[in-house]
């Protein structure tokens, strides 16, 4: 099976699918506790079908390796993060998610869990960190 890590654009050709989980980002966002969803508001959450290769090659995936998130972008933590020249984002994406969490709760935790994974990295908390909190 191949590896997982958490690391849309709307217009023509947007199926149901793809709106169905654009509603069901947007909900499992509304989960997420405060203070924490209204750090949010520094970021935008941005839907893709799967990364790129540019996204893949910068972060070091082999060919068997896929990613649920990405975020990008200066993290609060970092001298002049709100003088940043690109703006901060989280991205998911849909094909691993939905391919790998088919049970719509299922998905809906994971989408809510890689979202707070994310957010944590623009909150300036590394992986390592992430591993020993369980997220």
């Amino acid at each position: 099976m191949p590896k997982r890590r958490r690391g849309g654009r709307t217009g023509v050709g947007r199926t149901a699918r793809h709106v169905g989980f654009d509603r069901l980002v947007e909900r499992s966002v509304a989960t997420i506790p405060s203070p924490f969803r209204e750090a949010l508001a520094e970021v935008a959450i941005v839907i893709d079908d799967e990364p790129t290769p540019e996204q893949r090659r910068d972060n070091g995936l082999a060919d068997d390796e896929m990613l649920y998130g990405l975020y990008e972008g200066v993290p609060r933590t970092e001298y002049g993060a709100d003088w940043a020249a690109i703006p901060n984002r989280i991205t998911l994406f849909r094909l691993p998610l939905e391919e790998d969490f088919p049970d719509p709760r299922d998905l809906s935790e994971e989408v809510r869990l890689t979202v707070i994974h994310e957010l944590a990295h623009h909150l300036g908390i590394d992986d390592d960190r992430l591993d020993e909190l369980g997220v």
